[in-house]
């Protein structure tokens, strides 16, 4: 195995390491900043939800409830949940991968009734009162989604309706019954606000940016192992092969060949000149001997 081969092999060990490590470290970068972007559009989402249900508690709810206690009826539409859910609605029939649900341990409307991943959020937030925000992902049948929840509190406001069954309106018993909705407390968890996020646009993105990055990287590895090639060869290799070659020849009695070059004061350079001078040394001693022999 000759030296250029020796070298290629450590290049090869260390640049492919390097590049193993560099590939290890940009794919998790990359899934990373593809998750944080899920996350922000989760907490864009749900600020739009929280929007529409200031919008509709300051603007809309006092106008219905003026028709309701007109005409005796109970108009879903003042209710802040069920606008934000109606509005997240329309965004999901046309992006069937984003939803908004306001899941509920015990909703009046039976819809809302948190499914079993959705009570597990919602339990957290009642065993962390502290908490204000979780995060997670989960597998559906569109690919990857991550899930943005918040507590969903019961005020003082939430009780005219969800206190007691005589206390509420009418016509909302009417049309949902008494039997679920009721029992709420001031300041008690009651559900989670949870934005769902397709992740598999991000996650596509991410893996399209690393396949692009590793071309580049082992492209760019293929370069420099073929730059150093050619730097060890002329650095290196060339002057080694002429010296052994020089050496060759001298062990065969030719001193006709010329000294090797020693310009320069790296260590190449060094060991031809000191090779000069064995040279130099031996010519002489070669000289010396055959003047005493006669020859």
């Amino acid at each position: 195995m000759n030296l250029l081969v020796k070298f290629n092999l450590i290049f090869i060990v260390v640049l492919g390491t390097g590049l193993a490590v560099a590939s290890i470290s940009a794919r998790r970068y990359l899934q990373e900043a593809a998750r944080n972007e899920s996350i922000q559009d989760a907490r864009m989402m749900l600020e739009t939800t929280l929007a529409t249900r200031d919008y509709t508690q300051k603007q809309i709810r006092p106008l219905l409830q003026k028709l309701q206690r007109l005409d005796h009826t109970f108009n879903a539409q003042s209710i802040p949940s069920y606008s934000a859910v109606q509005v997240l609605g329309f965004l999901h029939n046309d992006y069937p991968g984003y939803g908004y649900r306001e899941a509920t341990l015990n909703p009046t409307n039976l819809g809302d009734r948190a499914v079993d991943w959705e009570a597990d959020v919602v339990q957290n937030f009642r065993n962390d009162k502290s908490q204000k925000e979780m995060w997670g992902t989960r597998d559906t049948p569109r690919g990857p989604s991550l899930y943005l929840a918040r507590p969903l509190v019961a005020t003082r406001e939430c009780l005219e309706c969800h206190g007691v069954p005589r206390d509420a309106p009418a016509a909302m018993l009417v049309t949902y019954g008494s039997s679920n909705g009721f029992g709420w407390k001031v300041n008690e968890v009651i559900g989670a606000r949870i934005v769902s996020v397709p992740m598999s646009l991000s996650l596509a993105v991410a893996a399209d940016a690393f396949q692009q990055l590793m071309i580049w990287s082992a492209g760019f590895t293929i370069a420099v192992l073929a730059l150093l090639n050619v730097g060890l060869y002329f650095v290196v290799v060339r002057p080694v092969t002429a010296m052994s070659s020089a050496a060759e020849a001298i062990s065969k009695g030719n001193f006709g060949i010329p000294e090797l070059s020693a310009d320069g004061a790296d260590e190449i350079s060094r060991l031809a000149a000191s090779f000069n001078l064995v040279r130099r040394s031996l010519e002489k001693a070669m000289g010396m001997l055959r003047k005493d022999q006669g020859v």
